[in-house]
């Protein structure tokens, strides 16, 4: 079956789900691909946790929760991603060759929102108002969606040692057992 892609300024996504392969009785899923420099836009899920297997190339995810708290990793080929549902997320690119994950989702169908896409069909005078957003950045808003964004002339800064992997992680010292049967490991 051939899934017609999204396209977006810096990639596509496929959507595989009950609405076009019936079989999908329980499980969603999106291809995503990602130029060098596009992200996937910063989005939620409505109705299902998220996970992610990253395929090819290199990405940094933020995920935003209530609270206000937030969390940064870095992911590769073989690496296993995870944000619970209704929570605010982005992937970056941020290699030089196209990125490639799979997002998963435990439902029939496929859901997200776009926050851009959202802010631009809100009236704009209560987005003015509540988040006090001049009227060039609102100009640039779309109605249209677009799931991979890229903004010309824009470069993604490297990431300084992010406070929120560093506060967390920095002591993780867990080592996975040789036997993959054994129950008798630590951190």
């Amino acid at each position: 079956m051939k899934v017609p892609p999204i396209k977006g300024d810096g990639g596509t996504i496929q959507i595989l789900d009950s609405r076009n392969f019936p079989a999908c009785k329980t499980v969603a899923a999106a291809l995503v691909t990602v130029e060098p420099g596009a992200m996937r836009e910063i989005h939620w899920h409505t109705n299902q946790d998220e996970f992610q297997y990253y395929i090819r190339g290199k990405a940094r995810m933020t995920v935003f929760m209530p609270g206000p708290k937030a969390r940064t990793f870095n992911y590769g080929p073989g690496d296993v991603g995870y944000v619970p549902v209704g929570g605010f997320h982005y992937v970056q690119n941020i290699g030089d060759e196209t990125l490639q994950f799979l997002e998963v989702f435990n439902s029939e169908h496929f859901a997200d929102v776009s926050l851009a896409q959202w802010l631009a069909m809100t009236p704009r005078e209560v987005v003015k108002s509540v988040l006090n957003l001049p009227d060039d950045f609102l100009d640039n808003l779309r109605k249209e969606r677009n799931p991979v964004v890229k903004y010309k002339n824009f470069e993604f800064p490297h990431a300084q040692n992010t406070p929120q992997n560093v506060c967390y992680f920095k002591d993780f010292n867990f080592k996975a057992p040789a036997d993959p049967d054994d129950k008798n490991y630590s951190i």
